[in-house]
């Protein structure tokens, strides 16, 4: 429905003026899903390769990025439908990212955060590519292909593709259910349209750095900072807000509803913020609330934050705007996830600090997941599944700490699997402890979105929930059906 309102100034009432039958959006056909392949009688010349992340096409002018402080280099403004080439992306690139075509980088493996961010935005990546900023030029007409496998191609000039469409209707019926990974809330009615049982993971991180882009510390401590143009800007966001909390609950909150309501009744999984340092940092504000840490992907992230009194503070920020969409909107199928936690007294202790911000577990059907990401949430799986109401597999982390590799390094990149002998052993050991313990337990990291032969290894060791990315809907559905019919 097309619904036209409107609010009284004096008395805030809500009025609703006229509705009428809605005639763009209801008209579009969301029964099929489109696959990307490369017109073979092109002739093709190769410029370089690297990791390909999703099974998208991309093409378009190249545009050299190094800096967000001069988004124009070598003349080339950016442009929407150019594609992004640059060293490495963080969470501060994200709103060039969405009007990319096309996303290249030098650095960084499957997991790095280019390659997360494109695939909720269903935008191509290649990442991990070497040198591709000085192999192209700014302007230079370029593909970038990523339906030829794992390996992501870049092409000189613009290559024709032919798209495949799957009829939703066609996809079998399955007894695990599969659900899906949206960060982006912009996205989230799209998406609702795939065949799902839910959210799996949505990332407070995008909806914080896109909807709201200030530290949280820094929007609580601006004023006692001798920063003034700090606290200017901060003033001038936060207008038409009660307050500087009453700025992030909102946002937040928004960002999160958009999500939960696009998937109600379906449960949407929440994870708790997981910005590293060096993330953080790059938020306004950040520089005067962040340490610098020789390696922020094991420091300080995830449950450590939230109890600490360097942050406690703005983690009860997030506890509020959840309590406010669950609570306040009615909005009960959301969850919450905490992520990065290291020991069983570590998420006590977190709880104890959601319970002073009026978030228990149970009270009002809260329920409480633990990302599985860390080799010591698997040895005291026994422990955690008392203080749990499931475990969702972060097998991003978890094969990178179980290997002893940085997933953002495309050097050992070639080592990265999550398909290893030990990161099996890891999995099934959780999956036997969590059903010895009747609590719940799926995945939502990348491995079953990349190799449907993983989602079969997880089916067959009788996963209660598998959670990928939109664009791996189709082929990890087919991958599951194939076990499951056996």
């Amino acid at each position: 429905m097309d619904v036209e309102w409107a609010i009284d100034g004096l008395t805030k009432e809500v009025f609703i003026v006229q509705a009428r039958p809605e005639t763009i959006h209801s008209q579009k056909d969301f029964s099929k899903i489109t696959e990307y392949i490369l017109d073979d009688a092109t002739p093709r010349k190769t410029l370089f390769k690297g990791i390909a992340v999703g099974d998208k096409i991309g093409g378009g002018k190249a545009s050299i990025l190094f800096s967000l402080d001069k988004r124009v280099t070598e003349g080339h403004e950016f442009q929407a439908g150019d594609v992004l080439v640059t060293d490495m992306t963080d969470p501060d690139w994200e709103p060039i990212m969405k009007k990319a075509s096309a996303i290249i980088t030098n650095k960084g493996g499957r997991t790095c955060h280019a390659a997360i961010v494109a695939r909720e935005l269903g935008v191509p990546a290649i990442v991990g590519c070497g040198n591709a900023t000085e192999i192209l030029n700014s302007g230079q007409v370029i593909t970038a292909s990523c339906g030829e496998g794992d390996e992501g191609i870049v092409y000189e000039g613009l290559i024709p593709f032919n798209k495949i469409e799957t009829d939703l209707k066609d996809l079998p019926n399955l007894k695990t259910p599969i659900m899906l990974n949206v960060a982006s809330p912009s996205m989230a009615f799209r998406f609702s349209h795939l065949p799902n049982a839910g959210v799996g993971l949505a990332r407070e991180e995008f909806i914080i750095n896109n909807y709201i882009q200030v530290h949280p510390m820094a929007l609580l401590k601006h004023r006692q900072l001798n920063d003034p143009d700090l606290s200017a800007t901060i003033k001038t966001m936060v207008r038409g807000f009660d307050s500087e909390e009453d700025f992030f609950i909102k946002r937040l909150s928004y960002g999160i509803a958009k999500i939960a309501a696009a998937f109600y009744p379906n449960k949407v999984i929440v994870r708790f913020s997981d910005f590293k340092s060096n993330e953080y940092y790059n938020l306004l504000g950040g520089k005067h609330f962040e340490p610098h840490e020789e390696n922020p992907m094991i420091g300080w992230r995830g449950a450590s934050r939230y109890y600490s009194d360097k942050y406690k503070e703005a983690f009860g920020l997030e506890c509020k705007a959840i309590r406010r969409v669950r609570e306040e909107m009615g909005l009960g199928n959301v969850v919450v996830m905490v992520p990065f936690c290291r020991t069983v007294e570590e998420l006590l202790k977190v709880q104890e600090v959601m319970k002073g911000y009026g978030m228990e577990r149970g009270k009002e059907g809260l329920e409480m997941f633990l990302m599985a990401e860390i080799p010591s949430n698997i040895l005291l799986a026994d422990e955690f599944s008392k203080h749990i109401d499931g475990f969702s597999i972060g097998s991003n982390d978890l094969t990178q700490l179980t290997l002893g590799l940085d997933r953002d390094s495309s050097l050992v990149a070639h080592l990265y699997d999550e398909r290893n002998p030990a990161v099996k052993a890891m999995l099934k050991m959780l999956i036997d402890t969590a059903k010895k313990n009747k609590v719940k337990v799926g995945i939502c990291g990348q491995g079953p979105s990349d190799f449907p032969d993983f989602a079969q290894f997880l089916v067959d060791l009788g996963i209660d929930s598998i959670s990928v990315t939109p664009d791996s809907l189709v082929k990890t559905v087919k991958a599951i059906y194939e076990v499951e019919k056996k």
